[in-house]
């Protein structure tokens, strides 16, 4: 079954929630052309997230879905209030949605976890999802060991459920790569650093826009929580400091709201520019129907 299918949806397009970034206006804009756009959860409390999923539901009639990092500390406040919303979907990441699942299923919340590997997808299955997103390293933020191309084919192989193929996927040539591989569909989070709709700091758009095929780096090797960002000052000195001292806490200290300093400030000397290895070919500024027209038609 292909995700739309499932989701009710026109494509088969998952918009990637990317923290501090996915809020109404690009979501409401991805669900309006036809994909499912997902709302962050990141930095929120409980209203803040409320008001957001109003105001997506203000300005969209079709589906959407939001994103759950499992370690926030006030997940069951955030869980509390995908249920009193009935959200369509649930999106999550960084650990198992186990101890809130059945609260999210039997209220008609379709639930899709973000794995990184095998195991993950097996267990996931195990606990009765809708559908996993295999996400490959070339993918920006949190990232595993796998490539988009080793990774999807392997869960396909080993789950029965829908599997949606993330990391490195941007058109036409990308989504079909994707099918080919066994996926039932896409999530997109890199491309849409290139919205109109987006709401980052220019700063941090040109950054997108000007990367080339290796501008990007992975930090936290030596902390195991990989992330990608695009080249800065601060992201090579974090990974000069991880290869040359056995102290990460210094290292650690200057991530410390570094991606709020690249998202809202623009801050290209102490910010974090999450992005993935596809941004070398983001060249422009497209209103989100466009950019997901374009893998498609």
């Amino acid at each position: 079954m292909k995700i739309n299918q499932l989701l009710k949806i026109k494509y088969p397009l998952i918009q990637g929630s990317m923290a501090r970034i996915s809020t109404h206006k690009l979501v409401s804009a991805v669900s309006n052309a036809g994909g499912l756009g997902v709302l962050t959860s990141v930095g929120m409390d409980k209203d803040g997230l409320s008001d957001q999923i109003d105001q997506v539901r203000r300005e969209t009639d079709n589906p959407f879905g939001v994103n759950l990092m499992l370690q926030q500390d006030n997940i069951y406040q955030l869980v509390e209030v995908l249920l009193e919303k009935k959200v369509p979907v649930v999106m999550t990441g960084a650990g198992t949605p186990a101890p809130y699942f059945d609260d999210l299923h039997q209220a008609g919340i379709k639930v899709i976890p973000v794995i990184p590997n095998v195991k993950l997808a097996q267990k996931m299955q195990d606990l009765g999802v809708d559908a996993v997103v295999a996400e490959g390293m070339e993918s920006g933020g949190h990232i595993g060991q796998l490539t988009t191309m080793t990774l999807v084919p392997q869960v396909v192989d080993s789950v029965d459920l829908p599997v949606i193929a993330a990391g490195g996927i941007f058109d036409r040539r990308s989504v079909a790569a994707s099918f080919i591989l066994g996926a039932s569909g896409v999530q997109v989070g890199t491309a849409f650093l290139g919205a109109r709709e987006t709401p980052i700091a220019k700063n941090y758009q040109q950054l997108v826009l000007k990367a080339g095929d290796t501008d990007t780096i992975v930090t936290g090797n030596s902390l195991r929580d990989k992330v990608r960002s695009l080249k800065t000052p601060l992201t090579e000195k974090v990974a000069q400091m991880e290869q040359t001292s056995s102290d990460d806490s210094e290292a650690q200290k200057l991530l410390v709201g570094s991606l709020g300093r690249a998202v809202y400030d623009g801050n290209v000397e102490t910010g974090s520019f999450m992005s993935g290895t596809i941004a070398g070919e983001i060249n422009q500024v497209r209103p989100a129907k466009e950019i997901i027209e374009s893998m498609f038609q």
